[in-house]
């Protein structure tokens, strides 16, 4: 039990980190890379890079109900990850990390259609991460264009009805999870992006490789598999608290690299957040 709570803090500590910062390497890499490509590329090479080490590690290929139930989930967690990047065209990271925290409601709005509401504690968790979001989001202009707010709605959803139903169809085990849903939802992004007519104008900069890189190695193979472990091991809600500290990653890479300005609602916003988090930590329960 001890050394699965630690696995546990470990997978929220990387997930925390790595998924608010993720939103600027999406920026970055958009100046060389069209959308549907540049979230096709990203997951289609770490879920083979995925596939192949659990492969290695002696984990048997996914059975043919199990590469459908990849197909799903992994459609749904990967085309909302692609919401993000197609919206990031029109507003900020900033803006989009804002939206993009409301999926702990979308996942326990999902979770009690599925039979399995949020305790009365993860409730008051809830609402006082939400409570930060939305003091964090007075201390700047994060309105979002119409188009940019309806993406990262559809993404909010998407991301939380494959949160919950991956909780019930049968995926493959471990790491092989994660690789054979990226891989599968990067095939149907690679398909999208073809048929949309995206194509790869000039050689991208280093720049805006370096940061597809970033979102292959530290997003994808690191981040998205914690993703897959925790909701394997704990409540969905605690699982999507990530989304709540996006905000405050994305304004400390503001202040540190764009030398943006940290207001003092900022600090009471962070306290706010991470108290939620805090909340639905003490109130969960394992799978």
């Amino acid at each position: 039990m001890k050394n699965d709570r630690s696995r546990v803090l470990l997978a929220l500590g990387s997930l925390y980190v790595i998924s608010g910062s993720t939103f600027l390497a999406i920026r970055i890499a958009l100046q060389g890379y069209p959308p549907l490509l540049l979230a096709g590329l990203r997951f289609v090479i770490a879920g083979a890079v995925t596939y192949a080490w659990a492969r290695a590690r002696g984990a048997p290929p996914p059975m043919r109900t199990e590469w459908r139930s990849s197909l799903i989930v992994g459609t749904l967690l990967v085309c909302a990850n692609a919401c993000v990047v197609i919206a990031e065209q029109w507003v900020s990271s900033g803006v989009a990390a804002v939206a993009i925290a409301s999926v702990p409601l979308w996942v326990a709005l999902f979770a009690g259609l599925f039979g399995r509401w949020p305790s009365q504690g993860e409730w008051v968790g809830l609402a006082v991460g939400l409570a930060g979001v939305a003091l964090l989001q007075t201390g700047g202009d994060l309105r979002a264009s119409p188009a940019g707010a309806a993406v990262l709605t559809v993404s909010c959803a998407s991301w939380a009805l494959g949160s919950i139903w991956s909780r019930r169809l049968p995926l493959p085990k471990g790491l092989m999870a994660s690789g054979a849903q990226m891989l599968a939802g990067g095939m149907v992004l690679l398909l999208f992006a073809v048929l949309h007519g995206e194509r790869i104008p000039a050689v991208p900069t280093v720049r805006a490789t370096l940061a597809l890189a970033y979102l292959i190695v530290a997003g994808s193979i690191v981040g998205y598999s914690a993703y897959q472990y925790l909701l394997s091991r704990v409540r969905p809600t605690l699982a999507a608290s990530y989304a709540y500290v996006n905000p405050v990653v994305a304004v400390g890479l503001g202040a540190a690299v764009a030398g943006e300005s940290v207001a003092p609602r900022a600090l009471g916003a962070l306290a706010l957040i991470l108290g939620g988090v805090a909340m639905l930590a003490i109130r969960r329960q394992t799978a």
